[in-house]
């Protein structure tokens, strides 16, 4: 059997956890190099790689005017900056497993498909939810038909109050014109999932939500700029950033590439300069923290989405026309099981417990391990397009998205197929 080699640009906590992971199975995957700004993240990746040949280089440029030394080039490197090498590593003959979302805009995630199209170049987006055990379940049950035909969906992200302060209030897609509109930069795996399990085009989308909590307006009473500068309620404040050197300890290390040895003092020192030391009233902040999608699909089936930054984790209901569903978080803490499916006319109920650990790692649910479990298998597929995955696939869920996203700003409902257009597509 041919080991696939790779390679990654971009070495921050995604890189460091597909080529660890990848590592750790040798008879599938060796790790050959990487490339990053910060020679010290780029060190971090070559000990995980377990090879001695690993071979370091300092910018995509200069890992891309290289030699061609793996077959799938990992790009992980920050949303707005996933086009350019992209592009450049499918033309020097990579294949390439690329982080999620595909493009800030809706142009460029367009663009990126046609160019991959035009080269014949394998592209597998990292839309980890379809690899988790929780997911895979759901679609099993939906393809067995033991729910009939899916009529309507009803889905949630709670993002979580600190999640959503770290990265979209303080962090780096709190700004929407330097990153991506929040339902693209954290809700198109939810988009993803929704279009999966319906398994038919969408046609229409609304949208409402906005920024409405982390404002200035909401700010408590002589609340400083920065949380190191002494609140008057920092002590009650659940976003009070002096909780990264204690509660919040573990965040801290996705944005601090030195926390591991930092003292104390090290620690509120970096806070002091960090956007992570700001106020989550004070910040430049232009994320929605809610937001509701309404879908319509070819076929007639219906789905909502409510992201909110004031809940943890995600839950599903599907509602066929033998059976419904109940699945999630809320469903594990109610009732012990993950899954739920009742029969409308015998009543019969089955419960369904899946292992989230699965590959021994629980990040996303198990779908950061079955990711890597998976890779193999889909680059051996002929067709890139029938990758689980693929770009082709993966570009109907960001149209969804930003379809929300133009429907929420201007309060009318947008049809996928003008929007395309608009877009050239």
């Amino acid at each position: 059997m041919r080991r696939l080699r790779l390679a990654a640009i971009g070495c921050g906590g995604r890189t460091e956890t597909y080529l660890g992971l990848a590592a750790r199975m040798p008879e599938y995957y060796e790790v050959m190099g990487a490339a990053d700004p910060l020679p010290h993240r780029v060190e971090k990746v070559r000990g995980l790689s377990r090879n001695p040949a690993f071979r370091s280089f300092a910018s995509d440029k200069e890992i891309l005017a290289a030699d061609k030394f793996a077959d799938i080039m990992v790009i992980a490197t920050q949303d707005a900056y996933h086009v350019t090498p992209c592009v450049a590593a499918m033309e020097k003959g990579y294949d390439i497993l690329l982080e999620k979302p595909i493009a800030t805009r809706l142009d460029d995630v367009l663009k990126l498909e046609r160019r991959a199209r035009e080269l014949r170049r394998k592209v597998l987006v990292c839309h980890v939810l379809r690899y988790s055990p929780f997911y895979r379940t759901l679609k099993q049950i939906v393809d067995s038909g033991a729910l009939g035909e899916i009529i309507s969906l009803n889905a949630m992200e709670g993002v979580g109050a600190w999640h959503q302060g770290h990265s979209f209030v303080r962090g780096h897609w709190s700004v929407t014109a330097k990153a991506s509109p929040m339902i693209i930069a954290k809700s198109c795996h939810d988009m993803d999932i929704i279009s999966w399990l319906i398994g038919h085009p969408c046609r229409s989308v609304s949208s409402y939500g906005s920024l409405t909590y982390f404002t200035a307006k909401n700010a408590p009473k002589g609340a400083p700029a920065r949380c190191t500068d002494g609140c008057p309620v920092g002590s009650s404040c659940l976003w009070n950033s002096l909780l990264y050197a204690t509660k919040h300890r573990g965040w801290l290390g996705y944005v601090f590439d030195f926390e591991k040895d930092a003292t104390l003092e090290q620690v509120s020192e970096w806070l002091s300069k960090s956007p992570w030391g700001r106020c989550v009233f004070h910040s430049d902040n232009t994320a929605v923290d809610h937001q509701v999608v309404a879908l319509e699909f070819d076929g007639g089936a219906t789905a909502t989405f409510t992201m909110t930054a004031f809940e943890e984790g995600r839950t599903i209901e599907i509602f066929g026309t033998k059976a419904r569903l109940r699945g999630g978080d809320a469903v594990r803490e109610q009732t012990g099981a993950h899954i739920i499916v009742r029969e409308h006319e015998s009543h019969n109920t089955q419960k369904f417990v899946v292992d989230p650990s699965a590959g021994g790692y629980a990040g996303h649910g198990g779908g950061d391990p079955g990711l890597v479990v998976a890779l193999y298998d889909e680059m051996m597929k002929e067709r890139p397009e029938d990758m689980r995955s693929s770009l082709q696939t993966s570009v109907e869920s960001h149209v969804m998205g930003f379809a929300a996203e133009e429907a929420r700003v201007t309060g009318q409902a947008v049809r996928l197929d003008q929007m395309r257009k608009a877009h050239g597509g």
